[in-house]
């Protein structure tokens, strides 16, 4: 099933854009079925063409795909009522508008940006929410964890050990964040380094996992590592720059590798038995990307990297659904599961539509 998407724009804005390469975006057989048995849908972001995507399926079981565009959306978490997601230089709080049973043009969840913190560009990546239902983000830029300020750009909460200041020159890219019954635990950097942009040089083999609570680093040896995730005790991650998803075995330092995956790897949510990541296409002329062990493993597999959504099964590490994404995304950042929603949509700023879809909270009773 291959289908054509255009983004959504108010008609003065499509006359004076220049025309979009076409987005394609094909699924496995049995991909719709399978967000029907796990009684969720997908919200992924897309940093380089700037959109929010959701797909969820249409009454007649078939794919149903939805976006907005927001400036360098990254960082995105979920759990069917709220949505939290970085850009370009706001922290967005999403609310859905609708109740229980309520449809909105066919789909049963309407997220509405209702608060916006303008961080400036903080380079967020990683976003989640703390026990107290505070945003908990990983400032790039800063090199540290933060959360949101009434005053401030940010005001931060924890640092590596290993920098010694702090400053807005991209130290380490510290980038994934690992929560624990509603704590940070886990965090991801490229390099332990602690001058600017210094992360640059060990691109290959430097990635690191750092204990929040000890200050320890827990694993190295990593290309890029991203998106780690404590699941049922044990910490998954993505060692992006070698293309594979796997979890820290702690105890002995080493990275335990479940599947190889055909891109450079960001962004990992779970349901039931499932891991689901989400896949980029390097740029050729980006030379982040370039010397990585990656390009290494495609070149001995015969396959060219590839943009999009893997569902990894794992208890045999094998791929069984895809979402493949061609056209002009590129590079997808995060990805996060809804629960218990079918089609879910969210309001933008590109059209009117934000001005008309109106809630009010009624007044207490007595």
């Amino acid at each position: 099933m291959t289908d054509a998407f255009e983004q959504s724009r108010s008609p003065p804005e499509a006359a004076a854009a220049a025309p979009e390469p076409k987005l394609a975006i094909d699924a496995s057989r049995q991909f719709p079925e399978w967000l029907a048995e796990q009684k969720v849908s997908l919200a992924f972001t897309t940093y380089q063409s700037g959109k929010l995507f959701f797909v969820g399926r249409q009454p007649n079981g078939k794919l149903a795909v939805h976006e907005r565009t927001f400036n360098r959306c990254m960082g995105l978490w979920g759990d069917g009522q709220t949505l939290w997601m970085s850009s370009l230089y706001q922290l967005w709080r999403f609310e859905n508008a609708l109740g229980p049973g309520e449809l909105h043009q066919g789909h049963d969840r309407l997220y509405v940006p209702q608060i916006g913190y303008t961080t400036g560009d903080l380079d967020i990546h990683d976003v989640s929410v703390d026990a107290r239902g505070r945003p908990v983000f990983v400032a790039t830029l800063f090199s540290c964890l933060a959360t949101t300020s009434e005053t401030h750009s940010f005001a931060t909460t924890w640092q590596p050990p290993f920098i010694s200041k702090l400053a807005a020159e991209d130290r380490c890219h510290l980038n994934g964040l690992a929560m624990d019954d509603g704590t940070p635990r886990y965090v991801t950097a490229v390099a332990a380094t602690d001058v600017a942009d210094g992360w640059r040089e060990h691109r290959r083999n430097g990635g690191i996992v750092i204990d929040v609570v000890t200050g320890d680093v827990v694993l190295g040896g990593l290309s890029m590592p991203h998106s780690p995730r404590l699941r049922d005790g044990r910490l998954y991650l993505l060692d992006s720059g070698a293309g594979h998803f796997g979890y820290a075995d702690l105890a002995a330092g080493r990275f335990e590798r479940i599947a190889f995956c055909p891109g450079y790897l960001r962004g990992l949510s779970f349901v039931g038995r499932f891991a689901v990541v989400g896949l980029s296409r390097p740029r050729e002329e980006n030379k982040t990307f370039a010397g990585l062990p990656l390009g290494e493993a495609l070149a001995a597999r015969g396959v060219s990297p590839r943009c999009g959504i893997l569902v990894i099964d794992l208890r045999s590490g094998d791929i069984v659904h895809w979402l493949n994404i061609q056209g002009v995304v590129e590079e997808l950042y995060d990805v996060a599961l809804l629960p218990d929603v079918v089609r879910p949509m969210a309001l933008g700023f590109k059209t009117d539509e934000i001005r008309r879809v109106l809630s009010w909270q009624p007044a207490p009773s007595g």
